[in-house]
């Protein structure tokens, strides 16, 4: 073999040691861009008191992209129109309507599992467990909109009901007709998965 052969084989072989590298590098990249959210620190009062303004916490995209979120889970997005991330529980899924009946939230669908009343148009409902709830606290203003169809999209909510802009309040622009009060999944950012500071919690 001669030296010249001998020196392409080596620079062959280094060429696909780097490849190899830079496609192993690639895809740990893509890994975190797609299944592992950023960081991201609490602005505000409105998940009060499951979230203190100044925590710290860390998001997951893995239930997402799997359309494995659950009513419950606390997100964050970027509502319609708006430019920061929030930070607010899923109340409503697809499909369902949400009502709030004598200042409690019940979530109404075909389903008759679980169901505690059955609504006017022939929907099942029950009476959501709200026990995160700061006690005294109530799940409805007076004097706002007490239903609405979950269509393509979440229904979501603060924990502090009464200093959070949600789809309640579609976002702060008050439920005219045709306002947009869901969170569609592409404004979606990810589900928080635990908070690092000041204290470590996972959810």
């Amino acid at each position: 073999m001669t030296a010249l052969r001998q020196k392409l084989i080596k620079i062959g072989l280094e060429t696909f040691d780097l490849i190899a590298f830079l496609v192993f590098v690639l895809g740990i990249i893509l890994f975190i861009r797609f299944m592992i959210g950023a960081p991201y620190t609490v602005i505000g009062q409105s998940m009060m008191p499951t979230f203190e303004s100044g925590d710290r916490i860390i998001t997951e995209k893995i239930s997402q992209n799997f359309g494995l979120l659950e009513r419950g889970d606390i997100i964050v997005f970027v509502p319609p129109g708006k430019s920061i991330p929030y930070i607010k529980r899923i109340i409503g899924l697809p499909g369902e309507t949400v009502k709030f009946i004598d200042h409690q939230t019940y979530i109404c669908s075909d389903d008759t599992e679980s169901s505690d009343i059955q609504a006017e148009n022939g929907q099942y409902c029950f009476k959501l467990d709200e026990s995160y709830l700061s006690e005294g606290k109530e799940t409805i203003p007076q004097g706002e909109k007490t239903e609405f169809e979950v269509s393509n999209g979440f229904f979501v909510m603060g924990d502090n009901r009464g200093h959070t802009s949600d789809s309640l309040s579609c976002f702060g622009r008050k439920c005219y007709q045709g306002a947009n009060y869901l969170v569609p999944q592409d404004y979606l950012i990810g589900k928080v998965l635990l908070r690092w500071f000041p204290s470590f919690t996972r959810f």
